[in-house]
């Protein structure tokens, strides 16, 4: 009966967090912003990606931060420094973001600022390799990133989070000469679990393989946009207002 129970609720929360993450989304696509949920055990190296990524992309496009963080705002401090709007939120003793609490960090975004002026929100998610793969917050696309110093096994030992990933970065590239590992095992490994993700080997320490990251990103960003653009109402496409009847 425990058991049960413990299903049950289990079920009630992550369709409640789904509600949520469908008004997350709706809100994004209102305002035109694209938003990647990144994810990762801690330590895999997701605040200096996002370092190299606001450096790098920051002029082209207009972005804000969502910043999951257990107890300190040490990373938001990090971000801040790139002069780009980071939302601080401290999630206590839970290990992942979910719906709700990324809907106050958009709150916050539209109370300062005006929300359809940006183009792209990346969530750093709080370091964990199972629930945060598990509650949607209301992203576009999944950014999972993976260290060499983790290992080969980790995609075969927690395939929740490899399996939902649209994005998979393996990063710190430039330790692979001190580590007695196999870069082609791990990819083969990631394959098992989700053959069709993108998978992109990078160092944020010598910029090895970030032009590929930030041609996805701008690619994904693209992408949405038009999405967006085919999904709106017949009379309010710019072709239906100038088409003729004549």
């Amino acid at each position: 009966m425990h058991q049960t129970f413990d299903a049950a609720l289990g079920i009630n929360l992550l369709h409640a967090n789904q509600r949520g993450a469908d008004h997350n989304r709706a809100h994004f696509d209102q305002w035109g912003i694209t938003c990647f949920n990144l994810m990762s055990s801690p330590g895999a190296g997701k605040t200096a990606l996002l370092e190299k990524t606001l450096a790098a992309l920051s002029q082209d496009l207009k972005i804000a931060v969502i910043e999951g963080d257990m107890t300190t705002e040490l990373d938001a401090e990090r971000l801040r420094q790139y002069g780009v709007p980071v939302m601080a939120i401290n999630t206590g003793r839970a290990c992942h973001l979910d719906a709700k609490m990324v809907a106050g960090g958009l709150h916050q975004l539209a109370q300062e600022y005006v929300p359809a002026e940006f183009d792209l929100v990346l969530v750093e998610n709080v370091g964990n390799l199972v629930c945060p793969a598990e509650f949607e917050v209301g992203e576009h696309a999944k950014v999972a990133l993976l260290s060499l110093t983790e290992g080969e096994d980790k995609p075969l030992k927690y395939p929740i989070m490899f399996q939902e990933a649209d994005c998979l970065l393996i990063t710190k590239l430039d330790l692979a000469p001190y580590l007695d590992i196999d870069l082609a095992r791990i990819e083969a490994n990631v394959r098992q679990i989700n053959p069709d993700v993108t998978l992109i080997p990078v160092s944020t320490k010598t910029g090895e393989g970030l032009d590929c990251w930030f041609s996805w990103v701008r690619s994904q960003v693209a992408s949405q946009t038009t999405l967006r653009l085919e999904a709106r109402p017949l009379e309010a496409k710019p072709d239906a207002l100038i088409a003729s009847p004549h």
